[in-house]
């Protein structure tokens, strides 16, 4: 077991995340102010109203606009903590930038996500003070994973002068953050600087390595019973676990992987190389697929995106979509895997079927040549450990069971929130949940 301090978190040189070019580059401060200006500062702004955190996003482009670039970021981290990474990642295509009302005109809208990552970006760079957390309460709090929604709980629980502390079974902490998002739009430094920034509010520590488990049995492990018993409440962030399979012939072996696996080694594996792969095949329609598919065409690749239903009908984003056929990724539509071909141990070609009502047609089988097949057709969940405190339920799908309006669990100590409950959804909707959680718990510690 390691006890991590609030200090500066290190991932080796030499990763393949270096590479790639940042897509919305951070602007300048006139740049900043420039587009602050454009701003029409809306009295019953769409914006705000679309946005799963609440940000007061006039007000904070206003400060902008203003040269108050301290007093926007204020804005935005006390509705948002995790506000510099929500500013990079989030989808504002379809949350507040898409219901700017420019967009409703047929007009370029607010670059809110870049003028939000200037404000806070900048001010944090300076580490002033925002935040002045209440006296110590002694109430401590087990988070269970250091995804964002158990930093974004533990930064608000921090502020109200609780004892918070998170387990964490990897060695690098920050979940999805710093492990899972395409690095054209956030960096694992990037994304460990803000999870510093939060440690760094006090009375938060991090341990990494450590497994939450039924029964504990040898160091690096801790009983969900130890942790209801020694904490006054728990919140569980466990995020997804390993990518789904799909069962077919040639699927195990060299040259098949994960999506989100293959993300993690490019964010955090020094001196990758992708030996020997000129063609990928992405299987999956959704935004992780998106997201391999536009990294590996950005590392030279020639990428195949493959979805068993129409265009139409894929789960990802259209601009992401967009954005990847930019770069070079071509959607193959209608078509799914049936079969993988190897010669020698590795792959060469992919057998792929004509789908009818997204299932396989039997006589219409191709082979499509191919070094490398990704599978991003979902990840299983990991969500076993959460039956192990009692009450705790999991719905049909595997996901953590919980009030929508408290997100709290059927064990009166225990809360949850993120990907373990939405089933996968944005860093936004995680640090939205956190708020409700803690918010509950806040009743809760209070004797309410």
């Amino acid at each position: 077991m390691r006890v991590m301090e609030p200090k500066r978190f290190e991932l080796p040189p030499g990763r393949a995340e270096e590479g790639f070019q940042d897509k919305k580059p951070l602007y300048t401060p006139a740049e900043a102010v420039a587009e602050a200006n454009r701003c029409l500062y809306c009295s019953e702004a769409p914006c705000i109203q679309a946005c799963p955190t609440a940000i007061n996003i006039p007000e904070f482009i206003r400060k902008i606009g203003t040269g108050n670039t301290q007093g926007a970021a204020r804005t935005i981290l006390s509705a948002n903590i995790l506000g510099q990474s929500c500013a990079q990642v989030c989808p504002v295509e379809v949350l507040c930038a898409g219901s700017c009302v420019y967009t409703g005109w047929g007009r370029e809208p607010i670059n809110i996500g870049r003028l939000q990552r200037f404000a806070v970006e900048a001010t944090l760079a300076r580490k002033p003070n925002l935040f002045q957390a209440k006296p110590p309460t002694g109430k401590r709090i087990a988070l269970v994973g250091s995804g964002p929604a158990s930093i974004a709980a533990a930064g608000l629980l921090a502020l109200e002068g609780h004892t918070c502390i998170i387990h964490e079974r990897k060695a690098i902490p920050g979940g999805l953050n710093s492990l899972g998002i395409a690095p054209y739009k956030l960096k694992g430094p990037e994304a460990l600087r803000e999870l510093e920034w939060i440690l760094s509010l006090g009375r938060i520590e991090l341990r990494t390595g450590v497994e939450v488990v039924e029964q504990a049995q040898g160091p690096g492990q801790v009983s969900a019973s130890e942790l209801l018993a020694s904490h006054d409440a728990v919140f569980l962030g466990l995020g997804l676990g390993a990518d789904s399979r799909l069962g077919i012939p040639g699927e195990e072996g060299e040259g098949v992987q994960g999506a989100t696996h293959l993300i993690e080694r490019i964010k955090t594996e020094a001196g990758l190389k992708l030996q020997g792969v000129q063609r990928a095949l992405v299987i999956g329609g959704g935004n992780t697929a998106l997201d391999i598919a536009h990294e590996l065409a950005l590392l030279g690749v020639e990428v195949g995106m493959v979805y068993r239903r129409s265009e139409k009908e894929m789960g990802g984003y259209v601009h992401e979509l967009e954005g990847a056929r930019l770069d070079g990724v071509r959607l193959v539509e209608n078509r799914q895997p049936v079969e993988i071909l190897r010669e020698g141990g590795k792959v060469v070609a992919v057998k792929l079927a004509a789908t009818r009502d997204g299932k396989p047609v039997p006589g219409t089988e191709e082979q499509v040549p191919a070094e490398l097949v990704v599978m991003a057709i979902g990840q299983e969940r990991a969500t076993g450990v959460a039956r192990a405190f009692p009450g705790v339920e999991l719905d049909a799908r595997g996901r953590v069971k919980v009030e929508p309006a408290t997100h709290r669990t059927g064990n009166a100590k225990v809360w949850s929130g993120g990907d373990c409950v939405n089933g996968g959804k944005e860093v936004v909707n995680a640090a939205a949940e956190a708020k409700i959680a803690v918010r509950d718990m806040q009743r809760h510690l209070a004797g309410e």
